[in-house]
């Protein structure tokens, strides 16, 4: 209802005194009946537009009322909290949500400093942007640590603006907003931003990986078998001899070396078999000296016969170099000593404070301690976390004590942690023992020699000309050919003049294993090895699925060609 229309009431009642004074003051005159009926009938109209009125005015307060009470569970149940402070930043009015916020009842909050519900680390923030406020009528928005009544911090939103109160005094609108979730959020995608880009990186790597082991394998591949042919005619017991022997053992190095690049970029799958990795734990530490500091030495204690148990050989390296090098660099250029340790052990059912947690039973105990920084409790239980490093950037990708944390999981192993700050580092790898015999390396010293036609296809001249002479000292008769085109015309050609098809995968124009396809069209019984130094088309499963009798992975040694070439030939 407008004010012009609250004002009618007092005007007609007004109009109708007049009316009767006019009337009774006209002449001095008696009314006629006539005349005090109409004046009646009129006091009834007004009466009646008095009514209609008095009735509008109450709807209208009560819409009021009902509108108020709406505003105001609105305002105290908004999603935000409100509060009205004074210059002094004195609060003088708070929503329900404000004083939940802030912990206090709203009768409490009246005339405490909004600075008392600042967290320490931010008071004198929070003074700054208080005097940009005083001297900037604009909308400020800041973002800082609260604290609630009983000491809880929460992340906060704060938007001030210059307001004024009813009395006409300056006040300042304040919109109060708990972002506490949202900024764990962001943490949590900036988080996963960076294990992405971390995983970005590690995928390159691996096709970078994949392509080095490729070209090296073809390398050690050419060393490995001119050297064997060399070692022949060496002199036994010579020095020559010697040297030759020391040249082969460091190119079966360089090649377990590739196989572990290509497991840690995760293009190689584990060979887990029953072994002893006490003489590959002695062999680890032999290549762990050349690449740490002069200044940390290493003590080994490793006892013999601890036990069989089903692992891979690149895997056990891993475990070892990973632990080993993290040693290494918690004692930094100041040194200490590295110490290493295995033994068996017989574990009993665990207690409740036993932090391995393992099933009773033999075990193998391999313990790596160092003398360097230590770990602090606040990130020990985040050590195996991917991606969890306290290097500097550049310096580790995070990843290698997950990498061994999944490894010995993966055995059924555990590995456990425990560390002093300023005092060192003990890790813990348990590794459940088998009742099996391990398995010993085939003996491929002497290749075994026999006959046969084998057509030899690669692309290297080099790899061509070294596979020839391999096959021809061994008694085969060889037909070699530099590309897959010519193999192929040769074969169509000929095709019953061919007791074994021996040939590279990647080749141009056509693929070892689209060659073998077609090979296998024109002679479905014709036996074909496919030799790679690494790809990514093609594996063992998926070699054999269309009908390759075997996978070789380069390089390969004389004795080891000699023997795959005489088991494929004996079987048919």
């Amino acid at each position: 209802m407008s004010k012009n229309e609250t004002a009618a009431f007092p005007s007609l009642r007004q109009q109708a005194e007049e009316t009767l004074k006019a009337k009774a003051n006209a002449n001095q005159q008696v009314l006629s009946l006539e005349e005090a009926n109409i004046l009646l009938h009129e006091l009834h109209v007004h009466q009646i537009e008095l009514e209609m009125q008095k009735e509008e005015l109450e709807r209208a307060q009560i819409a009021l009322i009902a509108s108020r009470e709406r505003y105001l569970d609105l305002y105290d149940l908004a999603p935000v909290g409100y509060l009205t402070l004074s210059e002094q930043g004195l609060i003088l009015q708070a929503n329900l949500t404000a004083a939940t916020l802030l912990g206090l009842p709203r009768f409490a909050l009246r005339k405490q400093p909004l600075s008392r519900f600042i967290a320490p680390v931010e008071t004198n923030n929070y003074y700054l942007f208080y005097k940009k406020l005083l001297s900037n009528k604009e909308l400020q928005t800041w973002e800082m640590q609260m604290l609630r009544a009983d000491g809880a911090n929460f992340v906060a939103q704060l938007q001030i603006i210059l307001g004024q109160a009813e009395d006409g005094a300056a006040v300042y609108r304040c919109v109060l907003s708990d972002i506490s979730a949202r900024k764990i959020a962001e943490q949590e995608t900036a988080n996963l931003n960076a294990h992405l880009n971390q995983a970005q990186k590690m995928e390159a790597i691996g096709v970078l990986a994949g392509g080095i082991a490729h070209d090296f394998n073809n390398i050690l591949a050419a060393i490995m078998g001119y050297t064997e042919l060399v070692r022949k005619d060496a002199q036994p017991g010579s020095i020559a001899a010697q040297h030759l022997d020391q040249v082969l053992l460091a190119s079966h190095r360089a090649a377990e070396l590739v196989k572990q690049i290509l497991a840690f970029s995760r293009q190689s799958t584990a060979d887990k078999t029953p072994m002893d990795i006490g003489p590959l734990v002695k062999e680890s530490l032999k290549l762990l000296r050349s690449s740490i500091p002069s200044t940390i030495s290493i003590c080994q204690d490793i006892q013999p016969h601890c036990g069989i148990t089903l692992a891979d050989p690149t895997q056990i390296h891993q475990i070892v170099m990973n632990l080993c090098t993290n040693a290494a660099y918690a004692m930094g250029a100041t040194g200490g000593e590295l110490l290493v340790r295995m033994k068996p052990v017989t574990l009993g059912p665990p207690t409740a404070a036993d932090t391995r947690q393992l099933a009773p039973g033999q075990y193998i105990e391999l313990t790596v301690s160092d003398t360097g920084t230590g770990i602090g409790p606040d990130i020990i239980d985040k050590i195996f976390d991917p991606y969890f490093t306290t290097k500097e950037a550049g310096k580790g990708t995070g990843m290698g004590l997950s990498i061994t944390h999944v490894i010995v999981t993966g055995y059924g192993g555990k590995i456990t942690v425990e560390s002093t700050l300023g005092q060192g580092t003990t890790f813990h790898v348990y590794l459940p023992v088998i009742q099996e015999e391990a398995k010993e390396a085939a003996e491929l010293n002497e290749a075994p020699r026999g006959t046969g036609r084998i057509l030899f296809i690669d692309d290297e001249e080099m790899l061509r000309e070294l596979g020839q002479a391999l096959l021809e000292d061994l008694g085969y008769t060889v037909t070699a050919r530099s590309n897959s085109l010519e193999a192929l015309t040769t074969f169509m050609n000929e095709p019953d003049q061919f007791d074994l098809v021996i040939t590279d995968q990647t080749m141009p124009g056509i693929t070892g294993v689209d060659l073998a396809r077609r090979m296998l069209q024109i002679r479905p019984d014709i036996p074909i090895i496919l030799c790679t130094g690494y790809s990514n088309l093609v594996d063992e499963e998926s070699a054999k699925a269309i009908g390759i009798r075997d996978f070789a992975l380069k390089p390969l040694s004389k004795s080891a060609i000699g023997h795959l070439v005489n088991k494929i030939l004996k079987e048919g």
